[in-house]
């Protein structure tokens, strides 16, 4: 009987804890409605003027007075934004210096020359000037369009191309940077359409796997827009101008090179390097716009940055390129704060290149 008894008891006791869970079940569960335009990378209200702060780590010491108290440290929330990636953001740009030197993964400098018959400097430009406009008809990002002038000279550089042929390598390469880059990317179909319908789907899906197989494949390398976004932020910190300004300044310029032949011959860091230059100096003429920091974040020195900078500074006043006018009437728009009619002085005093002082 006693056994009995106490699987009666037992049986009873998981009854009853069955009828609670059952009844925790039906209870509505109560969920907070968040806004996704509210959510932000920082928890911490910024309500407060100023810089917020928060512990790391809250004191125990009211709960427990036996246990020692808990040090407090802080973490200014403006200065560490997790997309950045503080904590390995300089192995990155190692990673990315190393990775722009590699042969394979630039353009020659001189293919127009050395290996085109047909295609010329002109030709390149137009071509880049109307895939800016692509971009922005399919609200392309800007990575996009550096991924795609890069695969474009990247596949000149090694196979000679019919002039009549140029337009669909370019939306072709735009294709694969779209597929590479965007959420949504465009569909063939669209890039057939943007065309006019002059090439079809299955020649632009056949030029698709030529660049792909050209490039083998390697499509991930670093263009001016991955180093242009650090070293903006480092420009903006002793800078009175701005913030949107000298960065909207700075695509623009940098958008800018992309339209120049003579370009190719530099690294994408030392663009972006020159481009903020110009930019510092084009908002404030009047005092160097290169320091220290920028010298040892970027690598570097004004007098290495000068024949880059002239370059951009003939781009910026129309002396380069003045022809083509896509990127100059983006950036005319007032969200990029019309960037593209500011304009700086004629010549850049010598002693800017001068080599920083410590």
């Amino acid at each position: 009987m006693d056994g009995q008894e106490n699987k009666r008891v037992t049986r009873m006791a998981k009854k009853r804890a069955m009828e609670a869970i059952e009844s925790q079940l039906q209870q509505p569960v109560k969920r907070s409605r968040v806004v996704l335009g509210e959510i932000s990378n920082n928890t911490v209200s910024k309500s407060v003027p100023g810089k917020t702060r928060k512990p790391k780590c809250v004191s125990n010491k009211a709960k427990n007075p036996k246990k020692p108290e808990v040090e407090v440290e802080f973490v200014d929330e403006e200065s560490s934004d997790p997309q950045m990636c503080e904590a390995y953001v300089t192995d990155i740009y190692d990673y990315l210096h190393n990775m722009e030197k590699e042969a394979s993964r630039r353009p020659k400098a001189d293919y127009i020359e050395k290996v085109q018959k047909d295609v010329g400097v002109n030709m390149r430009g137009v071509l880049v000037d109307w895939l800016v406009e692509v971009a922005e008809e399919y609200k392309l990002l800007s990575d996009t369009l550096y991924l795609t002038v890069s695969y474009i000279d990247r596949f000149l550089s090694v196979n000679v191309l019919n002039r009549k042929r140029l337009q669909l390598l370019g939306v072709s390469s735009m294709l694969i940077a779209s597929k590479y880059e965007e959420i949504s990317p465009p569909h063939t179909e669209d890039f057939c359409y943007i065309t006019d319908n002059t090439y079809t789907k299955q020649e632009v899906v056949r030029m698709e796997a030529d660049v792909l197989k050209a490039l083998k494949f390697e499509m991930g390398n670093p263009t001016v827009k991955s180093f242009l976004r650090r070293i903006t932020i480092v420009a903006q910190e002793d800078y009175e101008a701005p913030k949107l300004q000298l960065e909207f300044l700075g695509n623009y310029l940098a958008e800018l090179s992309l339209l120049e032949y003579g370009c190719l011959k530099f690294l994408p860091s030392m663009v972006a390097a020159s481009v903020i230059f110009l930019s510092r100096f084009t908002l404030k003429p009047r005092s160097p716009p290169w320091n220290s920091t920028l010298e040892k974040l970027s690598g570097y020195k004004p007098s290495d940055l000068k024949e880059c900078v002239q370059i951009l500074h003939d781009l910026q006043s129309g002396r380069r390129a003045g022809n083509l006018v896509a990127v100059r009437e983006k950036y005319k728009q007032h969200k990029f704060k019309c960037v593209s009619e500011l304009s700086s002085p004629s010549a850049i005093p010598p002693s800017f290149f001068d080599d920083v002082k410590e």
